[in-house]
């Protein structure tokens, strides 16, 4: 009878082996899940991050077409580069900001 118990001893350690190498298992396979988890969730940042700078570079290129089509006075340009002492390129750029009137320009680059 004491080969018996010696047996079920085994049985027990081995079912002890067996449920603590399957838990071990689960936690790899717990960490692998999360692993795949994370790496989705970066490529989705990354897929938004770039639909964002799309959107804000063609947001950028109509605002830039939409400054080339206002009709500005050279004379004000010079007018507003020299008594303010800026470079034409800014005093133009305020100037076509502000859709040709050369008030709201100087009005702007003063405050």
């Amino acid at each position: 009878m004491e080969g018996g118990g010696e047996g079920e001893v085994e049985r027990v350690e081995d079912s002890k082996d067996l449920q603590q190498q399957s838990k071990a298992f689960d936690k790899l396979t717990d960490r692998v899940e999360d692993r795949q988890l994370d790496s989705t969730r970066v490529q989705e940042a990354m897929a938004s991050i770039a639909a964002s700078s799309e959107a804000d570079w063609n947001a950028m290129r109509l605002r830039e077409k939409e400054l080339a089509a206002v009709k500005i006075n050279a004379a004000d340009v010079d007018i507003i580069a020299n008594e303010l002492e800026l470079d034409k390129k800014v005093a133009e750029r305020t100037l076509r900001e502000h859709k040709g009137d050369a008030v709201a320009a100087i009005r702007h680059l003063l405050h």
